[in-house]
This record gives C-alpha cells, sequence and structure tokens, in this order.
C-alpha cells in the first residue's frame, strides 16, 4: 500500500490530500506516541479515539474499533494496519494503544 506522492520539496498523501515538506534526516529512532502519549512500538494493537470518515468511501471507523497489529512507517500517516478487513495509514493522534 503506498498512497504517497513524492515531488522535489514536498510529500502529498493521495487518500486525504494533506501535503507535508521534506525534512531532513534526522538521526536516531524516531518515536510514536498515540493520542495519550504512549510509545507505540511494531506489533501492538490500537483503538480508535474518534469517529473518521475514509476518503473515496463510505466507510467510517468508529471510536472504540480495535486494529490488528500494526506497522510504523514513515511519512505523515505513521500506522499501517488492518482494520474492518482494509489495510490502512493512520496518524498516531487518532488511536490509542490497547493494553
Amino acid at each position: 500500500m503506498n498512497d504517497l506522492l513524492e515531488f522535489p520539496e514536498k510529500f502529498e498523501c493521495m487518500t486525504c490530500g494533506h501535503e507535508w515538506e521534506k525534512e531532513e534526516e534526522q538521526p536516531g529512532e524516531r518515536v510514536v506516541k498515540d493520542a495519550y502519549g504512549n510509545v507505540l512500538e511494531n506489533g501492538d494493537v490500537v483503538q480508535m479515539v474518534k469517529d473518521l470518515k475514509l476518503k473515496g468511501t463510505s466507510k467510517t471507523l468508529k471510536s472504540g474499533m480495535k486494529s490488528k497489529p500494526i506497522r510504523l512507517v514513515d511519512g505523515d500517516h505513521e500506522i499501517s494496519c488492518k482494520m474492518d478487513g482494509m489495510a490502512i495509514g493512520l496518524k498516531a493522534q487518532f488511536v490509542k494503544k490497547v493494553q
């Protein structure tokens, strides 16, 4: 799943249209935190904290919906996972880690 357009000076998400500037690679490991400040890792299960309509579809991810184990990826949508039978990319600010 690669819903990312790359331009010389920016990236753009094909799903939601969000654009962000390219940044220089930062040394060290990237830390991804959920909506409550919990550090997320590959293999964690996350739960939606608010309803989100998926652009380009008639589906909505409902608050409380849980994912399959996640994978952290580079880019604006830090989380790659499966929810409701679909492979999607999510921003960490819309999920919480399931203990």
